[in-house]
């Protein structure tokens, strides 16, 4: 058994254990100007959920992206995360294609969709033509440079994901690990 092998194992064994759900829910991200970034969340057709301001020192604006149980947060006096600092933030998609040409026709400059032939690969153009998740990806940025990534995943992945069971079981659900490792799912 490999090393990536024996870690993936013994990841899974430690969260069939686990007995506490836990719940990602809120990134949090430097900006330089909140109104700007509010302008751009929203440009992206994400949800406004909040935009509170108390006095001058402080503003929390939260943006949730379309079926997402996990949101953005940016205003001021949040964070001291430098703007633009959150160099990678994944969004899960059931067609990159058009969630390329949705990004684009909102006015976002977003790069053309390539795949990786396998991990720490480098990028190819288009599509993997083998129709593997977490292999197709499409890049873009709000105006701080903070990074959005949409990558490919097949529909089944995505209904067990939104569950909100287990990584164990939604691993073993559609048969992304089981079957012979991340991105081998195909659509």
């Amino acid at each position: 058994m490999s090393n990536d092998a024996m870690s993936v194992a013994t990841a899974t064994e430690i969260a069939k254990r686990a007995t506490i759900e836990m719940k990602l829910e809120a990134i949090v991200i430097g900006v330089s100007d909140v109104d700007r970034s509010t302008s751009f969340y929203s440009r992206l057709g994400w949800r406004l959920d909040a935009d509170f301001v108390v006095g001058n020192a402080f503003r929390v604006v939260q943006f949730t992206p379309p079926g997402s149980a996990c949101c953005v947060h940016f205003g001021k006096g949040l964070t001291s995360a430098e703007p633009g600092s959150a160099k990678v933030i994944y969004l899960v998609v059931p067609d990159i294609e058009a969630a390329r040409a949705e990004l684009v026709a909102r006015g976002v400059d977003a790069s053309e969709v390539y795949h990786r032939a396998g991990p720490g690969q480098p990028p190819v153009g288009g599509r993997d033509p083998e129709g593997r998740s977490y292999s197709s990806f499409a890049k873009f940025a709000d105006p701080d440079g903070n990074g959005g990534c949409c990558r490919r995943s097949r529909t089944d992945c995505l209904v067990a994901r939104t569950r909100r069971t287990r990584h164990s079981r939604v691993f073993g659900a559609c048969r992304c690990v089981a079957a012979g490792g991340f991105g081998t799912c195909r659509a």
